[in-house]
């Protein structure tokens, strides 16, 4: 075996040496109080500050979190982003920061299942902790369900972006927004109808949000699965994460039996979300991936079920 020749190891400055030699100095001489009582509280400072401020807090918050599912599987562990808000009267310097964060990580520690019903006692938790007449959570999170193949039934899972936000006053009570983000099939009706033969396809991606009415609850429905369904069954056909060969002609005959433009599946969508009884209001969009094209085909509606006639 070949000698290899070693180079004797440089001895460096101690820790402490390093730190000085990168720009460390030595502590200062602190005259500042560290009993908290004896500290200055600037948020707390009340005086005209001009403004009343729609909204303070935090944003960006990632901590893990229970989703609960109408739709196997029934119980999975996934990370939430959150943004905790309250407004502020214009005689309040600012709010106290720390009392989001102590609130969620004592909802985590008793184990933080995203649902409405949870929302709704946290934000009205959070209000009064802050001293505040309002409080509002948002949360976003990828939610897994599973999904079979037509014909083999070989399961595997797809996943939504799904998001919910609950705001509540101590004067007008709840307002819960949800949102989800769903991806599907669309062939196009113009393809199939002008070409001798096969037409063209492409993948959608549905948006949908929506305000739910103020005493929905839990014992509802998921409402995840009320918004997946409006998407999915008004496609040309549905995502799969596994197919076998009858599976797939399945599915492709279903497209080819279901053409679809872009305007096509947002006044689908609608017409479902308008007959569910607990959507307030809604928007839908879509964007249809074009596969014979560079761009992107879109429309999306809006409805507010409160503003109809008659």
């Amino acid at each position: 075996m070949q000698q290899l020749n070693t180079i004797p190891l440089k001895k460096l400055p101690s820790k402490e040496e390093r730190h000085k030699l990168f720009g460390s100095v030595p502590p200062g001489e602190k005259k500042k109080p560290t009993d908290k009582n004896k500290m200055a509280d600037l948020q707390n400072v009340k005086r005209d500050f001009l403004f009343d401020l729609d909204a303070v807090g935090v944003s960006n918050v990632k901590y893990p979190v229970r989703v609960l599912s109408g739709q196997a599987p029934s119980e999975q562990t996934t990370v939430g982003t959150f943004t905790f808000s309250s407004s502020i009267p214009a005689n309040s310097k600012g709010t106290n920061m720390s009392r989001f964060m102590e609130l969620l990580e004592q909802y985590h520690q008793n184990g933080f299942t995203v649902s409405v019903d949870a929302l709704k006692q946290f934000t009205k938790e959070l209000a009064m902790k802050l001293e505040q007449t309002d409080a509002t959570i948002s949360v976003s999170f990828p939610w897994f369900y599973e999904r079979k193949a037509p014909y083999s039934s070989a399961a595997g899972l797809n996943h939504a972006e799904a998001s919910v936000s609950v705001c509540y006053s101590v004067n007008k009570g709840y307002q819960i927004n949800v949102s989800l983000n769903v991806q599907i099939t669309t062939l196009c009706p113009c393809s199939k109808e002008i070409s001798e033969y096969s037409a063209h396809n492409q993948r959608g991606n549905v948006t949908i949000e929506a305000e739910l009415d103020s005493d929905f609850s839990n014992a509802d429905g998921d409402w995840k699965v009320l918004l997946l369904e409006a998407a999915e069954s008004n496609a040309s056909a549905r995502l799969h994460p596994v197919l076998k060969r009858p599976d797939e002609k399945m599915v492709t005959e279903s497209a080819y039996e279901n053409p679809r433009f872009v305007e096509d599946i947002v006044r689908l969508v609608a017409a479902d979300l308008y007959e569910l009884p607990a959507v307030m209001q809604f928007h839908v969009a879509c964007r249809n991936e074009e596969s014979i094209h560079m761009h992107d085909a879109i429309a999306s509606v809006t409805y507010d079920k409160r503003n109809r006639q008659g």
